[in-house]
């Protein structure tokens, strides 16, 4: 399917890296310009670099996310370069372990800001230019809003977070023609789901304990997958869906656990 995405400038947070980095190739497939934000460089260049091997094209701005200036800054070095943008992923963030029994105030909030606050902050100051292009936002979640994992509450406010603004922004950005939807994300292996499992004693064993419980093939979710679901809602294919959550999991948070 042609999901006629050429030449779209579309900004991809936390890009260089796990399911950004499978978006990013998607959407550089698909001929679009993804723009990487990220806060490092040398994985940023080393993800476009790849895509120059294979003839596509993308680009990197390098800048701290829980900074919010930075936020707004590179919005604003996106439109000089381009003069446009024609959509937003917001991706960027990690489930960082902060909890209610362990956690703390400081902890708690460092944590909204490095996985909520700059999904608002970057659709804030990307809004002008998604007036002028009809374009379109799609956030990133996690299940853990809807079932909740343990030793986690502040990923999983975060998440609940994204699920509101999804629904809330498709409201408010209806008059200006701005599809908002999001992916919501159960296991898929990235290189933070791999740090995260290789802490037990063991991994492969915990690993199959996971899969095992994924009613779909049992199997993890592959970056592909989801990426491939994120370019759909980016394109005009899907021209009146929005205000939606999608999972992409296999079937993990809503088929029967006795499966």
């Amino acid at each position: 399917m042609d999901l006629q995405l050429e030449n779209k400038i579309i900004i991809v947070s936390g890009g260089a890296k796990g399911i950004g980095e499978g978006i990013v190739k998607v959407l550089a497939r698909e001929k679009a310009i993804p723009v990487i934000i990220g806060r490092n460089r040398e994985d940023n260049q080393q993800l476009i670099d790849f895509l120059t091997s294979e003839n596509l094209t993308a680009h990197e701005i390098t800048a701290e996310l829980t900074n919010p200036e930075e936020c707004r800054k590179a919005i604003d070095e996106v439109m000089t370069k381009f003069n446009r943008i024609d959509g937003l992923v917001n991706n960027a963030g990690e489930n960082d372990g902060i909890g209610l029994e362990d956690g703390n105030y400081e902890a708690f909030m460092e944590s909204l800001h490095k996985n909520l606050v700059h999904y608002y902050l970057l659709a804030h100051y990307v809004l002008p230019a998604l007036k002028k292009s009809k374009g379109s936002i799609v956030n990133i979640g996690s299940k853990t809003a809807e079932t909740g994992q343990g030793g986690t509450s502040a990923y999983a406010a975060a998440n609940g977070g994204r699920n509101a603004l999804t629904r809330e922004w498709a409201v408010e950005l209806l008059p200006y023609h701005i599809r908002v939807n999001a992916v919501i994300v159960a296991e898929a292996y990235t290189p933070l789901y791999e740090k995260w499992i290789s802490t037990f004693e063991d991994p492969q064993g915990q690993l199959k304990k996971i899969t095992d419980k994924i009613p779909f093939e049992k199997r993890m979710t592959k970056t592909e997958e989801i990426a491939h679901m994120v370019a759909f809602l980016l394109s005009e294919k899907s021209s009146h869906t929005t205000g939606q959550l999608i999972h992409v999991d296999g079937g993990y948070v809503h088929l029967d656990r006795a499966l």
